[in-house]
Formats: C-alpha cells, structure tokens, sequence
C-alpha cells in the first residue's frame, strides 16, 4: 500500500497549528490537512462542507480559539476533529471528507482513494511502502 509523507509527526501540537499538502479532488488540484487532536493526527480534504471554499483562516490554522474544534474561517462551520461531522453553522449535519492518515515512526503519511489523489510530481518524491 502506498502512502505519501506529509510531515513528521513533531510538527503537529495538541489543538495547535495543522500541516497542508497538495493532492487532486478528482481532477482538480486542491489541498488536503492534518490536525492533532486527543493525540491522534486526523486529516481532510480543505473544504467546507457548505461551499467548497477552504477552512483555514491563514495557512494551516484551522483550530478555533480553545483548540476543540476545527472552524471554517468563511462561514463558521464547526467541525468536530476526530470525525470531521458539522456541529454548528450553515452545514449542520453535513462532515468534512476524510483522508486516511497513518502515522508511523514519527512521520504522518496519507493514502490516496478513488477521488483523493496525489499530484503525479509529489507522489514521485515522497512515496512510501507503510
């Protein structure tokens, strides 16, 4: 199974500052994250579930003001961190799309799935066996 590296897993606090990475939403290019929350790495395609705008309010800041949950800065959309499911906001009901995220030997890598791709160029550089 082939997974792409994203970061070590030290640059990811608790509730804190999450990491972006480039991918294809079917064909588009897009950006996908990962988050820290109740020590485990969680990860999304960057899009609010009720307009395809991204979520973070500057480049991988995603946390609201307590760390609890994750906030689209557009519309104000609250999103619960472990399963991406809306809470509060225009898109009640509705869940952020998963990306499967693995962490192993203190790196956190994604694998790709039907819609969730890599960008040919990045999957050549950072690809591994996991």
């Amino acid at each position: 199974m082939t997974a792409i590296f994203i970061c070590n897993s030290s640059e990811l606090e608790e509730g804190g500052k999450g990491v972006r990475f480039p991918l294809l939403a079917g064909f588009d290019e897009a950006t996908g994250f990962v988050v820290r929350y109740d020590g485990g790495a969680h990860g999304y395609l960057n899009r609010c579930a009720h307009v395809p705008v991204e979520l973070d309010w500057s480049p991988g800041e995603f946390f609201e003001g307590s760390g609890l949950y994750i906030m689209c800065a557009t519309h104000g959309a609250i999103y619960v961190p472990e399963t991406g499911h809306c809470t509060g906001g225009p898109c009640r009901g509705g869940r952020l799309r998963k990306i499967h995220i693995t962490e192993v030997d203190g790196k956190i890598y994604w694998q790709p799935d039907d819609y969730l791709t890599a960008k040919p160029d990045i999957a050549a550089e950072k690809s591994a066996e996991v």
